[in-house]
């Protein structure tokens, strides 16, 4: 029993200390506890296992390009550092075991953050947002202090998230990849995806309030934002998806938005050849 909690002790008295686990791999003690090393294993690639801070798992679709911009933004405010490994989604790479020891859900992108013992990965595109904003935003340049604010970037996060993502991208599936053309699942989500853009331009054009915004969230004509940076990838894209430009003549507002963000340095570096498979 004595030599037991000598154990507990020694390995709490590391832990505090926050020594590398391979400092400590030596110990007997170790052979008793569960290790994290499960994360990265032979078969990961080495850019991967070996990287250091914060690193990027992405293929340049809407939803990589969602945390490509975020890092990129950071990276002007804050000189954040990262590295990224780019995934080719078109050969099931992302369903390999190495990939889903990061993320089970077998889907780009994945942010896996070094800098905590042991590394800790963040999968879905909104959550690896709040998760930068809360550990690289310090003065919440990309967020908000009010808590008022900061809910109603929340509420165009999770609704673009919920609604527009799912929508869009079914709409693509069926309209673009289904090897069976399915007229009523095509106008459905055709329907759908053309419905929340409307939600998005009632609100930027101040429909109901009398006050045209800017940006989705915040007081005012409003801040650009993670809400901002959570949505733009999906519509600007809105062309990819067979809507033509008399179906976009209803959205003046949405389309305006569009062009405002697109003009972001970080933006364009977000979406542009740094990420591009060779």
């Amino acid at each position: 029993m004595l030599r037991s909690a000598r154990r507990v002790s020694q390995l709490s008295y590391h832990f505090k200390a926050r020594i590398p686990i391979d400092k400590i791999s030596n110990l007997s003690i170790l052979s008793n506890i569960p290790r994290m090393s499960h994360l990265y294993q032979d078969d990961t690639p080495a850019e991967v296992k070996n990287a250091k801070g914060l690193h990027l798992l992405t293929m340049s679709t809407p939803n990589g390009q969602k945390v490509q911009i975020m890092l990129e933004e950071l990276h002007d405010i804050y000189d954040t550092e990262w590295t990224q490994t780019l995934v080719n989604i078109m050969s099931n790479e992302q369903k390999k075991d190495w990939f889903l020891r990061l993320d089970p859900n077998g889907r780009i992108p994945v942010l896996i953050d070094n800098t905590q013992s042991p590394p800790f990965p963040v999968m879905e595109t909104s959550a690896e947002l709040l998760y930068l904003l809360k550990f690289a935003d310090k003065d919440d340049v990309f967020g908000f202090k009010d808590e008022l604010e900061r809910s109603q970037a929340l509420q165009w996060l999770f609704f673009w998230h919920g609604s527009g993502a799912p929508y869009q991208g079914q709409m693509n599936h069926f309209a673009k990849f289904a090897k069976e053309k399915i007229p009523y699942a095509i106008d459905r989500f055709r329907n759908e995806t053309l419905r929340v853009y409307g939600v998005l331009e009632i609100h930027l054009s101040g429909k109901y309030t009398g006050s045209p915004r800017e940006y989705l969230a915040g007081n005012g004509k409003g801040k650009y934002s993670v809400a901002d940076i959570g949505t733009w990838p999906w519509v600007k894209g809105w062309e990819f998806s067979g809507f033509s430009q008399e179906d976009m003549k209803q959205f003046p507002h949405l389309l305006k938005w569009i062009d405002r963000i697109a003009e972001r340095p970080a933006v364009q570096r977000g979406v542009g050849e740094k990420y591009q498979q060779k």
